[in-house]
């Protein structure tokens, strides 16, 4: 089985579903990307791109939401927090300012860009 993500004009996922390897498929029962994206486009329209589970093809697993970035060719999940900056070899969102690791609970403070800690009282 392969997973595939439909795009719109904005390379915005819409939708993510499963192929059944038949359709994906050529003759000699090889897996291209190709000829299941076109399988999709003729029974569903759209432009199609491959993802996977194991992130071993474009960087992360698509989500509804997540956008394709061809320059990278990755699927990048919304963007948590505007101060939050994508690291363009994992297609991943990292933190301006590390948490601290002294054990106590954190939560994100975009006002300030910094970490706050959690009051349990």
């Amino acid at each position: 089985m392969a997973h595939f993500a439909k795009i719109d004009e904005n390379n915005i996922v819409t939708q993510v579903v499963v192929v059944d390897n038949k359709d994906t498929s050529d003759a000699s029962g090889v897996e291209k990307e190709h000829i299941g994206a076109a399988h999709l486009e003729k029974i569903l329209g759209g432009t199609w791109k491959q993802t996977s589970y194991n992130g071993n093809m474009r960087k992360n697993y698509a989500g509804i939401g997540y956008t394709y970035r061809s320059d990278i060719d990755a699927f990048v999940a919304p963007q948590p927090f505007a101060s939050w900056i994508l690291n363009n070899d994992t297609a991943q969102w990292e933190l301006p300012v590390s948490m601290p690791t002294d054990g106590k609970m954190y939560s994100w403070d975009e006002s300030i860009v910094n970490w706050v800690e959690v009051d349990n009282g």
